[in-house]
C-alpha cells in the first residue's frame, strides 16, 4: 500500500499546485506523510457531513475541490466550525488535500466534467492556459451539442443529468431559440461572460450568477443564460477524480479503494416557486 506522500505526488502530477491562482489555497491541508493510505473518498466541500462519512467510511484520505481555509486562519481550535473539521480528520488519521483552481483548469479538469455529465463533445478551452502549447488547459471549455436542441431543452437536460438541488436549475433567455454551441464552467461563472460572447456560443451553462452581470448580459446578446448549483456544477469532477486515482492506482498496484461522496453539500436545503404579491 502506497504512503501519503507517494499518493499526494500522484495528485499534485494530476493538478500541479503551482497553477493554482494566486490567491488560492490548495494542497494538503493536514496528515502524515509517512501514513498508509488504503481507501480515499472525494468530494467537493470539506465540511463536517463530509469529514463524518469520510469517518464511517474508513477513509484514510480525504480530496476535496474547495479549500478549508481559503483566507487563513489563526487558530484550529475545535469551538469553530472549521477547527472541528480538522480535530475530527486528525483524530481519525484522515488526511485532507484540495485541488481547486489547478483543477479548474487542468486537462481534464472541472469544466471536462461537467461537459461530460451533459454529454457535450469539447472544443478547447473558454480561457486558454497561455503555458499550454497543446492548447488544451484553461478555465471553462466551449461546446457543440450531436444535434441542435431549444434553449428550453438544453436546460432540461442540464436539469436531469447535474445532482439535484433545492435551486434546480434557472434559465434567461428565449426558450425556443435553438442552441449548437455551449460554452460551460464549473461553479461561479459571471466574470467570464466577455469571454462568452467572444467565443460566440448560443448559450452559456455555468453558476452562481449575479443579478446585475446577468441582466446585463441578457441585454447584450441573445446569449442563452443556464444556472445551476455551484456544488451541482463541480460535483461531476469528483468522479472523473476518483476515475483518474483509481487508473494510477491500478497502474502501480496500489489496490487503493476510491469512492465518491454523495452526500449533498450544497447550501441551499429548499425551493419554493413564487406566486409573490401582484406588481
Amino acid at each position: 500500500m502506497p504512503r501519503l506522500s507517494e499518493v499526494i505526488s500522484a495528485l499534485d502530477a494530476l493538478w500541479p499546485p503551482e497553477r493554482a491562482e494566486e490567491w488560492d489555497a490548495v494542497g494538503t491541508v493536514c496528515g502524515d506523510p509517512d501514513a498508509a493510505v488504503t481507501r480515499v473518498l472525494f468530494a467537493v466541500d470539506p465540511v463536517q457531513d463530509v469529514v463524518d462519512e469520510a469517518v464511517r467510511l474508513g477513509a484514510d484520505l480525504l480530496v476535496t475541490h474547495h479549500p478549508l481555509y481559503l483566507r487563513g486562519t489563526t487558530t484550529v481550535a475545535a469551538g469553530h466550525f472549521k477547527g472541528r473539521v480538522v480535530h475530527t480528520l486528525i483524530k481519525n488519521d484522515i488526511a485532507l488535500h484540495v485541488a481547486h483552481t489547478n483543477a479548474d483548469t487542468a486537462d481534464p479538469g472541472v469544466s471536462d466534467a461537467l461537459a461530460g455529465a451533459l454529454d457535450l463533445r469539447v472544443v478547447g478551452p473558454l480561457v486558454p492556459d497561455a503555458t499550454d502549447a497543446n492548447g488544451r488547459r484553461g478555465l471553462g471549455r466551449i461546446c457543440e451539442l450531436d444535434h441542435p436542441e431549444t434553449l428550453r431543452d438544453f436546460a432540461a437536460r442540464a436539469a436531469k443529468r447535474l445532482p439535484a438541488t433545492a435551486q434546480g436549475v434557472r434559465v434567461a433567455g428565449d426558450p425556443d431559440a435553438l442552441v449548437r454551441t455551449v460554452a460551460v464552467s464549473g461553479g461561479s461563472g459571471d466574470s467570464l461572460f466577455d469571454r462568452v460572447r467572444a467565443a460566440g456560443v448560443d448559450a452559456f451553462l455555468t453558476a452562481d450568477l449575479r443579478h446585475h452581470p446577468a441582466s446585463e448580459a441578457t441585454q447584450h446578446s441573445p446569449l442563452g443564460l443556464v444556472d445551476a448549483a455551484h456544488w451541482a456544477t463541480e460535483w461531476p469532477w469528483c468522479e472523473q477524480a476518483a476515475a483518474q486515482l483509481d487508473e494510477i492506482s491500478d497502474r502501480r498496484g496500489w489496490d487503493l479503494r476510491v469512492h465518491v461522496s454523495k452526500t449533498v453539500t450544497d447550501p441551499w436545503s429548499s425551493h419554493h416557486d413564487s406566486s409573490g404579491a401582484p406588481n
